[in-house]
């Protein structure tokens, strides 16, 4: 099993870092200096849960991610990978994520390039491993949800029945939190739903391509992550949060 971050979006409402920076290298050390990003995080997320390769999705800048490829495998310990994604511009992530098809058949713990989290995501994760789970996605059921959020419904006999931000908060169990863990064995399956979501829509997330899964009987799993400090950077005041989280990990 190895690492894979989507990092290739271009973050366009976390001007002026991305004018020259992916979001992935967006700085969440309180300092704002640059000395920690949400891809070291990661990175070192996955050395410290044993894992020695991952791979990086880069598109928008990812000239910048080639350019401190070294010092990141130095720095972590992890033999990195670079997928490029040609229309991370113009298409959505199902893409994104359909352009490392290759990578997913070692198994990953797939983790978005814009999401602070702590290590213990990735634990709950492993630890949910067996009994036939193929993918097993890591859900906040603690937060109080709004429209934003990436939304799921689970049935406890069924798993995962709905993921999409378009639903009633009400009616959600929680919220994913855009970590996944996907086993080989699900690889080929989950590309191939991937590929009927963007041919359908390019502008589609691949959670959509996991709803799609979930459509033709697929069974995905999900693991609750506890009460954990986390959030999703999308914007400045994201970004704020995030450097009060980041300095706890």
């Amino acid at each position: 099993m190895i690492g894979l971050v989507l990092a290739a979006g271009a973050g366009r409402r976390l001007r002026p870092y991305t004018d020259t920076l992916p979001k992935a290298l967006v700085p969440v050390d309180p300092e704002g200096a640059g000395t920690t990003t949400v891809l070291d995080l990661t990175l070192g997320n996955f050395a410290e849960v044993g894992l020695t390769d991952a791979a990086i999705v880069i598109g928008y800048r990812g000239e910048a991610v080639v350019e401190r490829k070294a010092a990141l495998e130095k720095k972590y310990g992890v033999k990195l990978y670079l997928v490029d994604n040609d229309k991370a511009e113009t298409w959505n992530n199902a893409y994104s994520l359909w352009c490392a098809r290759d990578i997913l058949t070692e198994g990953v713990i797939l983790a978005n390039g814009d999401t602070v989290h702590p290590v213990s995501v990735e634990k709950t994760l492993l630890a949910a491993r067996g009994q036939d789970r193929r993918i097993i996605l890591a859900l906040d059921t603690v937060k109080k949800l709004a429209d934003e959020e990436m939304k799921v419904i689970t049935d406890p006999a069924k798993g995962v029945q709905r993921i999409t931000k378009l639903m009633d908060p009400a009616t959600a169990t929680g919220e994913y939190i855009g970590v996944t863990l996907i086993e080989s064995s699900a690889a080929a399956d989950l590309a191939d739903a991937l590929k009927t979501t963007f041919e359908k829509d390019p502008d589609l997330y691949y959670e959509d391509g996991y709803q799609e899964l979930v459509n033709r009987g697929f069974t995905i799993d999900t693991a609750p992550i506890g009460d954990v400090a986390w959030v999703e950077i999308d914007n400045h005041d994201d970004l704020k949060k995030a450097r009060g989280i980041a300095c706890q990990y």
